[in-house]
């Protein structure tokens, strides 16, 4: 099409990009746009450096969580120690260098950032003992532990988080030259280092020790699923199910990204790694290629919303607000499943418009046979999802996790073995998988602990209440207002930032601000809290596919060929649901399950699926007559007649009206609905004087 040859001009970095078609292209691409993705492959002897590293450090890791012997500030010590002597000797400078050496420098950076760490757990009983009697070494070595930390995050985190958490260290400074809400006494710089870095309410609190903890537990076994090829599986499950429907591949990347991103954690490689295979079947079909990128991009980022593993910001929120991470995933299930098919419905609704088809039965896998020979891979899926609804921990969840994937891998490998044939699981495979969950939790400790500095200024400088009054004053008291500013707030944050470090920022700062709104003076209990920092992990989620940054759009855009720009525009209105579901549960925490029943939670289930139906149907343009739901009712015609503005607005409003779980706009949305299809059915009756056969 000539839409899709016009992206040369639009952005150089999906120009280079374009003729992505292979593995090797799909990493590059991977590495251009997530600095996550973004580190160094080294050979011979500095591999051998950085296998050795990461395997001690998850060694380390698996002991600490299971003897419990260990204080938690040596745990949390010991944690960034090893992420700081990997982050140096991984991750380049900038992204221009190449990423087949290791500077002299950067080995130096490396052991300075490790050694800052090593210095306090060596000195850790003189510390205690000395009781905020800090030495003039001590500050020195805070000082370059925390410098060393900005650099890390540069590099590896982005510079949102490293210039908000700079700002807030010379707003300790010099908080006594500023007017009004912001004033404060000032402190010294002995007193600012030793708050951030010695005690657990700067760098080695509550986020790092979540990161050192069921974090990086969660990330292993997110490596475990992965070695063992469960994306594949996921593909080709949902391929069976969905492929053989009218535009198969596009619910097939819907279905697909849900269940990948539960695995990923990573908007970005989850485009890349499913829209590898569903973008170009979606184009293949007739697809349009921004719509195809945009599909793909605005599932994957979803896949961080859908429980049971919903990304390391889920379980920071749930150590922040101080609630069992079961409560976040329960709390999450209708938002995500309004997300989501919010998506499939527009798929199947421009599938429809555009007369598209299902992929051959041929090309199409067996269910049964599939499940049968590959079922085995959910297993520890349904291990987790046991042990979270048993009441345990989630630490104790992924232990369990990680262990059925163990016994599975051995079980498969002597089956294997037995057959005379290679086992698929070996030495070099759990080599991979210590590697990458050494490898992948780099980035969420950095951002933890440059969130740390964040929350430790404001608990030294008494900030947050003064931020959460500020925000309020600022619109003058109003809800929806202070919810507006904290979505700008939390986008614009989340413009390439990782979600964790976007989560605490927006957290720590707006989150305060909704809770006063909502409950004034008062002190909310943790679930009453939940609302608010789901506001703010959604709309730092979001960020992924809301131009002008947009990663997850571009690197979609970039495997199809299409206009970045474009495709951002279409992945955020097939994202329509993040951005109106948060407004609707914090106005209704019963939406997350908090103080409703049963009956209750199911109405608001149906009602609200029945909502993002008719909102879909809006923004898509074309009634259901048009487009095949209600061919049983209406007159098949070979023209498609799009809506008017006013019956799109009209279909809009009547699913924002059902999506409010209130009953009266309910029943009030339902009746629109009703009438409207009624409305279509009736003009298609009238301007079709002889029916024509599809």
């Amino acid at each position: 099409m000539s839409d899709e040859n016009e992206d040369a001009s639009v952005n150089p970095l999906v120009e280079k990009l374009l003729p992505t078609t292979n593995e090797d292209e799909m990493k590059n691409l991977m590495k251009d746009l997530d600095r996550e993705q973004a580190y160094r492959e080294h050979k011979c002897w500095r591999q051998s450096i950085t296998v050795i590293v990461s395997i001690a450090f998850c060694i380390f890791q698996l002991y600490a969580t299971l003897s419990g012997r260990i204080p938690a500030q040596l745990v949390r010590a010991s944690h960034l120690a090893f992420v700081q002597f990997l982050a140096f000797l991984l991750f380049p400078a900038t992204k221009k260098l190449p990423r087949n050496t290791l500077p002299l420098y950067d080995v130096v950076l490396a052991f300075i950032g490790s050694g800052c760490w090593i210095y306090y757990i060596v000195n850790f009983r003189q510390i205690v003992l000395r009781a905020g009697a800090y030495t003039a070494l001590d500050i020195v070595i805070g000082v370059i532990g925390i410098i060393i930390l900005f650099e890390s995050c540069r590099r590896i985190v982005g510079l949102p988080i490293m210039i908000i958490a700079g700002c807030f260290i010379i707003y300790a400074f010099i908080g006594k030259y500023l007017p009004g809400f912001l004033n404060h006494r000032g402190y010294r710089l002995n007193r600012v280092v030793s708050h951030l870095y010695y005690t657990t309410e700067g760098i080695m609190g509550t986020p790092i020790g979540a990161c050192s903890t069921f974090i990086f537990l969660f990330i292993l076994f997110g490596a475990c699923l992965e070695k063992t090829g469960i994306g594949q599986f996921f593909i080709d499950t949902c391929n069976a199910i969905a492929g053989g429907a009218s535009g198969g591949p596009a619910k097939v990347a819907v279905l697909s990204s849900a269940l990948l991103g539960t695995v990923s954690g990573s908007s970005v490689s989850n485009t890349v790694g499913s829209g590898s295979f569903t973008i170009p079947m979606m184009k293949k079909l007739g697809y349009r290629g921004e719509f195809a990128g945009a599909v793909e991009a605005a599932a994957s980022t979803g896949g961080q919303l859908m429980p049971p593993i919903m990304g390391a910001a889920a379980f920071l929120m749930a150590e922040s607000v101080g609630v069992p991470y079961l409560t976040v995933v329960k709390a999450a299930i209708i938002p995500a499943i309004l997300y989501f098919s919010g998506i499939f419905i527009t798929v199947h609704l421009e599938a429809h418009k555009l007369g598209l088809k299902g992929l051959p039965k041929e090309e199409i896998p067996r269910f049964l046979p599939l499940f049968l020979s590959r079922g085995y891979m959910i297993l520890p899926l349904v291990v987790i999802i046991y042990f979270l609804c048993s009441g345990k921990t989630a630490t104790y969840s992924a232990l369990m996790g990680i262990v059925s994937i163990i016994l599975i891998a051995i079980a498969v490998s002597f089956i294997d073995i037995a057959k005379g044939k290679k086992p698929r699981f070996d030495y070099s495979d759990l080599v991979d998988v210590l590697c990458a969950a050494a490898r992948g939790v780099i980035s969420v400790a950095i951002a933890c602990g440059m969130a740390g500095i964040i929350i430790g200024v404001v608990t030294l400088t008494g900030l947050g209440l003064k931020l959460g009054a500020g925000l309020v004053a600022l619109a003058h008291g109003k809800l929806f207002v202070t919810l507006i500013l904290t979505m700008i707030s939390s986008i614009i944050l989340g413009m390439g930032a990782p979600t964790t470090a976007n989560y605490l920022i927006t957290s720590t700062i707006t989150a305060t601000a909704i809770v006063r709104c909502v409950y004034g003076a008062g002190t909310p209990t943790p679930e009453q809290l939940l609302p608010a920092h789901m506001f703010a992990f959604y709309f730092g989620i979001i960020a992924d596919v809301t131009p002008p940054v947009a990663l997850a759009a571009i690197a979609g855009a970039a495997i199809a060929k299409a206009r970045p720009m474009r495709t951002a525009v279409n992945a955020t209105k097939l994202a329509i649901g993040a951005f109106i579901v948060p407004y609707m549960f914090i106005y209704n925490p019963a939406m997350l399950m908090i103080g409703a029943g049963t009956f209750s939670i199911l109405g608001i289930t149906v009602t609200a699926l029945l909502g993002m139906f008719a909102i879909s149907v809006g923004l898509e343009g074309y009634a259901f007559a048009h487009t095949g739901f209600l061919n049983g009712f209406a007159v098949p015609h070979k023209v498609k007649r799009a809506m008017s503005a006013v019956e799109r607005l009209t279909f809009v409003a009547a699913g924002l009206c059902c999506i409010d779980p209130r009953p009266a706009t309910d029943i009030f949305g339902i009746a629109l609905i009703i009438v409207m299809i009624f409305a279509q059915i009736l003009r298609r009756r009238k301007e079709t004087a002889t029916p024509v056969s599809c």
